[in-house]
């Protein structure tokens, strides 16, 4: 069976958002700091994928310092939340290019979700946004929930922060949240994987070069290995993690990504299950409550954090 109409709408917004950006970035400027401001501003934009999720209202909060916006849907578990990170390569996007998807995701899964406004890159390179995800975390202790209470969701670069958080606990010995979703996770910042050339004529948001820039702006320290497991999931010890759930878009330039990382997951005998989208693109959640290929698959999430969160 056929993508839907749907996704194909999606896939096309993907692409005039890029093609916006592109033309920003390829401009004679010597202002780089205002066309950086102009290209975030036209990324934040793909929040209008998304529906408005019904029965979920929003609350902006300071996480510990960090600022970030809750997604409470209605008769949503008081005991239970999620932690999600945005996409956007940490150079662009916001919470709230994700308050609409990370409202869907939270309503599936019947509990409140964080969405944390990590700091961005070039300005703070890594590791300010793992530093974010942790303070963010910590807050959330601090206002009582259990760890294994807590679902770390996230897509894109947001999906690698949501297994990052994990292992630097694990690193630490502390208690990690009970269960992982991870969306089109950008997992081997060697960029070795085949499919990243393979599929940039299918890819509508992200290229080899998109990703180079993405990284160059997040990896800054000339002494960082791309084949460390600091940066690369694809290198890293996965022993430990709770429950990790793991979907990506099989039209997308990190489709081996996220393949891979199931591989691994499997590997370190983590319980796990990994779906491929069938001609899915990247960050394909962003059409949350328009395209039913993508609420199918946010109700498979929710049903995986309702049913390991607490467990």
């Amino acid at each position: 069976m056929g993508v839907s109409p749907q996704a194909k709408q999606f896939a096309e917004l993907l692409a005039d958002t890029s093609a916006k950006a592109a033309a920003v970035q390829s401009k004679d400027s010597s202002n780089t700091a205002l066309d950086l401001a102009v290209l975030r501003d036209i990324v934040d934009g793909n929040h209008k994928a998304s529906t408005e999720p019904e029965g979920v209202s929003y609350a902006e909060v300071d996480a510990g310092g960090v600022p970030a916006m809750w997604a409470i849907p209605e008769g949503a578990d008081p005991d239970l939340a999620l932690l999600h990170f945005h996409f956007g390569g940490s150079v662009t996007a916001s919470m709230h290019s994700d308050r609409k998807t990370a409202g869907h995701i939270a309503k599936a899964g019947g509990a409140r979700s964080l969405v944390v406004d990590f700091r961005l890159a070039p300005e703070h390179p890594h590791p300010a946004q793992l530093d974010d995800a942790e303070t963010a975390y910590r807050w959330l202790l601090s206002q009582g929930y259990e760890p294994r209470n807590i679902g770390s969701t996230g897509h894109s670069i947001g999906g690698t922060l949501a297994v990052m958080l994990p292992l630097r606990l694990l690193a630490q010995g502390e208690a990690t949240p009970g269960a992982i979703v991870s969306v089109s996770p950008w997992t081997d910042l060697t960029l070795s994987n085949p499919a990243i050339d393979d599929n940039e004529h299918n890819d509508r948001m992200l290229s080899r070069a998109t990703l180079e820039a993405f990284r160059a702006a997040w990896l800054q320290d000339p002494a960082v290995d791309f084949a460390s497991p600091q940066v690369s999931l694809a290198k890293a010890n996965l022993t430990g993690l709770p429950p990790t759930y793991v979907h990506y878009g099989a039209h997308e330039t990190l489709a081996d990504d996220g393949a891979e990382l199931g591989r691994r997951l499997a590997e370190f005998k983590v319980t796990s299950v990994t779906h491929a989208m069938p001609e899915g693109q990247h960050s394909f959640i962003l059409s949350a409550g328009r395209a039913p290929e993508t609420d199918q698959a946010i109700g498979q999430m929710g049903a995986w954090l309702r049913r390991h969160l607490g467990a």
